[in-house]
């Protein structure tokens, strides 16, 4: 029973991290309806500049949100270079520039930073109040990230002139357009939000699974399945979504599969979701009159 509570309770500082990614895929999906294959390459690129802050001095915390806004910058920045001129592409040419936009800071990482394994240190020490029996103190403290991130989101977008005319933009285009919302640039904050959230991510995973160009390749199959779970219009969907996959993540992998084949749990997930229930758990079916 002990060893079944520790691969639960495993399972679920997993999912923190897995959705922190999937909330950054519902951010871009609700803005572009499209799926960026980039996500987990742009957290690492972020996490990347943290840590050479933190190793020129900077405080962990100054550097933490020192990131998050240059990534703001820098998903705004990809959005209205890169992506605005293809706003009205076919579906493949997104997923070419995206998959081109993967690879692309994926060699910026290496290029930069080299391809060396290092050490991200986390900002809650092992030996605070915060650990418990079944977490560390890094993980109480990533899900109080995490949930700090999605009440600021939800009031971003409940109460404020900016979120709601992002929810609209992404709702009906057209409609948003007709009363002088700035749709292009709605959908630039889209993207902006999303690389920040993706910083946060790959900053809170990092101390986990240490820092390289490649952290996050197996991190954000688990953030895709658990954001199309839990809905992938559903931002809170998406986070529950995660707490599930890391929970079945571990449990499959500790007692029926082994921890060898645990991440062809994410790729049957994503099939079965997109058999069974496309919309997932928590998602919205769109009716198109025809």
């Amino acid at each position: 029973m002990e060893a079944l509570l520790f691969q639960i309770f495993s399972g679920l500082a997993n999912g923190i991290i897995y959705g922190s990614v999937a909330l950054a895929l519902v951010m871009i999906y609700q803005a572009t309806h499209h799926i960026n294959f980039a996500q987990g390459e742009m957290a690492t690129f972020s996490t990347f500049i943290a840590w050479w802050l933190i190793q020129n001095g900077w405080p962990y915390w100054g550097a933490f949100f020192f990131t998050i806004a240059v990534s703001f910058a820098g998903g705004l920045l990809v959005q209205r270079i890169i992506l605005k001129p293809i706003e009205k592409a076919p579906v493949m040419t997104n997923v070419i520039v995206f998959i081109g936009l993967l690879l692309i800071f994926n060699a910026f990482s290496g290029w930069f930073f080299d391809h060396t394994i290092k050490s991200f240190d986390s900002p809650f020490p092992k030996d605070s109040a915060l650990t418990t029996k079944y977490f560390s103190a890094h993980q109480i403290g990533s899900a109080g990230v995490l949930v700090v991130v999605l009440l600021a989101l939800f009031a971003f977008f409940k109460f404020t002139p900016v979120g709601l005319a992002m929810r609209a933009a992404a709702q009906n285009p057209d409609s948003a357009r007709l009363v002088g919302i700035r749709v292009s640039w709605m959908l630039g904050l889209g993207w902006g939000l999303a690389a920040a959230i993706g910083a946060i991510a790959g900053m809170m995973v990092a101390p986990i699974v240490f820092l390289d160009p490649n952290m996050m390749a197996g991190i954000l199959l688990y953030g895709f399945a658990a954001a199309l779970l839990g809905g992938i219009d559903n931002p809170v969907g998406a986070v529950i979504g995660g707490f599930i996959v890391g929970v079945l993540e571990n449990l499959l992998g500790a007692y029926v599969i082994g921890t060898e084949l645990k991440l062809t749990v994410a790729l049957v997930l994503i099939v079965a979701t997109l058999t069974l229930k496309p919309a997932g758990l928590f998602g919205k079916k769109v009716v198109v009159r025809v």
